[in-house]
């Protein structure tokens, strides 16, 4: 059993709950893969805190696209940040929004690892 903090000590403890689940039947190459491309997938929460902060500058909803909520991206650009009470609301949610991304990208990385054998 892989220890997720060992190979990915940069993440937070709820992105390290999360990630220990998916490593618990890895042996220690296949969680130095894992933590690779992972590590490429991943979004810093303080990337998606400056993002979103950009949206006081007029740049709104640059932290949507960046989640890959292109949808999002585009009402908060044509809308102004939905009136700015929606990059209110993401400034105060930012390690959520990147929390959620996290996972669904450390699901999609073990799934590869699953599919392919590694």
């Amino acid at each position: 059993m892989a220890n997720a903090y060992q190979v990915l000590p940069e993440i937070d403890a709820e992105e390290l709950a999360y990630v220990q689940l998916l490593l618990n039947d890895y042996t220690d190459d296949q969680a130095m893969q894992f933590a690779m491309m992972y590590r490429a997938r991943r979004k810093d929460p303080m990337m998606i805190l400056l993002l979103t902060l950009l949206g006081f500058l007029g740049i709104h909803g640059i932290q949507r696209f960046v989640l890959n909520q292109v949808g999002m991206g585009i009402l908060y650009l044509l809308l102004f940040g939905l009136c700015f009470i929606g990059t209110i609301i993401d400034l105060v949610n930012y390690r959520k929004l990147a929390t959620e991304y996290n996972n669904q990208q450390a699901y999609d990385v073990a799934l590869i690892l699953r599919r392919f054998g590694a």
